[in-house]
């Protein structure tokens, strides 16, 4: 029987080898042919992501290129005529590169040599174009490298060859990036259908496999091992059942007196009847509530608790949930008048058909209770105190408004109004006839009108500016400083740094607008100050505004105050609008050595 058994383990097992090695044989040679072909396709392919980034970009480059020729007409200044003419080189250089690049190929790079005969047809459509724009550029780099500020009027002619042929340009390489767009699908759809064909393939292979490998093989391995194992199996049944049973048995055993130990050591455990007499209670639950001489007579919450009420609490939560079951929290005070909080559960329960008990499971949480209450009451406090601060900061923005109105209605009447009622008595006192007369009086009601003029302006420059809508917040600053430095008479001086001139969001470029306007007023009015300097600067990601003064400065804890309704409501509203626009503000300031103001928003 062995020899036999070993013989035909044997045989099976150099079968079993040989239909393996068939079977991995030929995936791994799917694999490896379908890795070939992927790779090989993948590699013609890998530089058309670049080529169409490049192709791109050169509409942006030759956008930027008329853009910074066409601002040479609006600049007078020698310095920016010639920061214009480092950016028009620098521009004109890549856009010359990348142009010749995506036509002859370029490592450096990373665009091949290989287009189309479509694509290089329309290149030699878009040549001539470039060319001409290329030509112009050129020409007016060396009529700025000879003479700075040469006048506009000499530039006009080769500016218009540049705008003149931008639109033509941008249109034509449109249509170049569109084909390569169009390359680029036809490829992935390439690559979609040999995919496609390799994963049939695959899946042909190993149902052929599985047909004529692994099912074949699987039916003989399993006759064979049902012939070596079905005569021992039947001889070792009959004992490995009565061992199971043995250990079934003791394991059974042991895990009712390990669990019975546990539910009385470590939980808190009882068993009450269905009217609440107690059967069982657990040794842990005897210790926490000090209760000793057991009485099957005693009522499960006389042992809970020695108050009245929380005695017919908890009678009337288990005779109400006795055959549903409950869970939850219970408030006991055992002797002593000791408070205890437990997380119990009332289980129906049934040992016998006649018979219906319930079981008690619970735990103690009295300090999770305490902490629980303690934060509830941390958190009420906190709400409270937030809620008084915010009735603070409401009140005093509701009083500085109505004080912007009353002082907006003051100036309105004591200034405008009493100037138009001059104007109106001046120009019912003119008599006709009077000639010499009547000359005086329309010169100083001319002087008069200006005064109104000028009062009507300064009244609504306070308002909402209409650069600011028209044309963005830089212009609304530039405006306001120099307004500002008009009207009372100290340098302001608006510098910005990077040329920014973005748009931003309306409601985002008001509250930058209010917050520079309130940090200026600060340091006109309290800080005494004779120069003030707002500086801008952004990057990719960041607006960031300076306001320096020379003034008096102050301590910057004391602004802390402001919670506690200690004024410095300007203050508030600052950081009021720079948390409403998610952006940061920061005071830095000395005793006597002037106030820098932060601004940082995002954009």
């Amino acid at each position: 029987m062995t020899k036999i058994g070993n013989s035909l383990d044997q045989r099976t097992f150099n079968k079993l080898s040989r239909l393996y090695i068939i079977a991995l044989s030929t995936i791994a040679f799917s694999v490896i042919i379908s890795q070939v072909l992927v790779r090989n396709h993948l590699k013609k392919q890998q530089s058309d992501s670049t080529v169409i980034n490049v192709a791109g970009r050169q509409r942006m480059l030759s956008q930027k290129l008329t853009k910074e020729i066409v601002s040479l007409s609006v600049s007078v200044d020698e310095k920016q005529r010639n920061q214009l003419k480092k950016n028009i080189q620098k521009t004109l250089h890549l856009w010359r590169i990348s142009h010749k690049s995506l036509q002859k190929g370029n490592d450096s790079l990373g665009l091949p040599k290989q287009n189309s005969a479509l694509i290089k047809s329309k290149f030699v459509t878009i040549n001539p174009v470039f060319n001409t724009i290329e030509k112009a550029s050129t020409v007016i780099l060396q009529k700025l490298e000879k003479n700075p500020l040469i006048a506009i009027d000499d530039l006009t002619l080769y500016i218009k060859e540049v705008t003149n042929n931008e639109g033509s340009f941008l249109l034509l390489m449109d249509d170049i990036v569109n084909q390569y767009n169009i390359e680029a699908d036809e490829k992935v759809a390439w690559l979609r259908k040999l995919e496609l064909f390799l994963m049939i393939l695959t899946l042909l292979i190993l149902l052929g496999e599985f047909l004529f490998i692994f099912w074949p093989t699987a039916k003989s391995v399993k006759a064979t091992l049902t012939q070596l194992l079905s005569a021992e199996k039947k001889a070792k049944m009959m004992a490995f059942d009565a061992d199971e049973l043995s250990v079934s048995k003791e394991k059974s055993i042991r895990e009712l007196r390990a669990l019975s130990q546990a539910m009385d050591e470590t939980l808190l455990f009882a068993r009450i009847s269905s009217n609440g007499n107690l059967i069982h209670i657990g040794k842990k639950f005897s210790r926490l509530f000090r209760y000793s001489k057991f009485k099957k007579e005693n009522f499960f919450w006389n042992v809970l608790s020695t108050n009245e009420n929380e005695q017919l609490l908890i009678e009337d939560l288990i005779n109400q949930n006795k055959k549903t079951g409950w869970q939850g929290e219970v408030k006991t005070t055992i002797k002593g008048g000791q408070t205890i909080w437990l997380e119990m559960s009332i289980v129906p329960f049934r040992p016998t058909e006649e018979k219906f008990e319930l079981l008690i499971i619970a735990s103690e949480i009295t300090d999770r209770k305490a902490g629980q209450l303690e934060i509830e009451r941390l958190t009420k406090e906190s709400f409270e105190e937030k809620m008084s601060q915010q009735k603070i900061i409401s009140s005093k923005i509701i009083e500085n408004q109505e004080k912007e109105q009353n002082r907006i209605a003051k100036d309105v009447h004591d200034g405008i109004g009493q100037m138009l009622t001059g104007l109106k008595y001046n120009l019912e006192s003119i008599n006709v006839d009077d000639i010499e007369k009547t000359s005086f009086k329309i010169e100083h009601l001319k002087e008069l009108t200006t005064s109104i003029i000028k009062g009507v302006r300064t009244a609504t420059f306070n308002l909402t500016p209409p650069e600011l809508s028209d044309h963005g917040i830089v212009p609304a600053i530039n405006k306001l400083t120099r307004e500002l430095g008009k009207l009372t008479g100290k340098e302001i001086i608006f510098f910005n740094k990077t040329d920014f001139n973005n748009r931003l969001d309306s409601l985002v470029e008001i509250n930058i607008y209010r917050i520079v306007q309130e940090a200026i007023n600060n340091a006109i009015k309290y800080a005494d100050s004779s120069h003030i300097l707002v500086s801008l600067s952004h990057s990719a990601t960041m607006l960031s505004i300076n306001i320096d003064d020379d003034g008096n400065g102050f301590e910057p804890s004391k602004v802390k105050k402001v919670k506690n309704g200690d004024g410095g409501m300007g203050m508030t509203f600052m950081k009021e609008r720079i948390t409403y626009i998610e952006g940061r503000l920061f005071l830095n300031s000395q005793l006597g050595k002037g106030t820098r103001v932060t601004l940082n928003i995002p954009i």
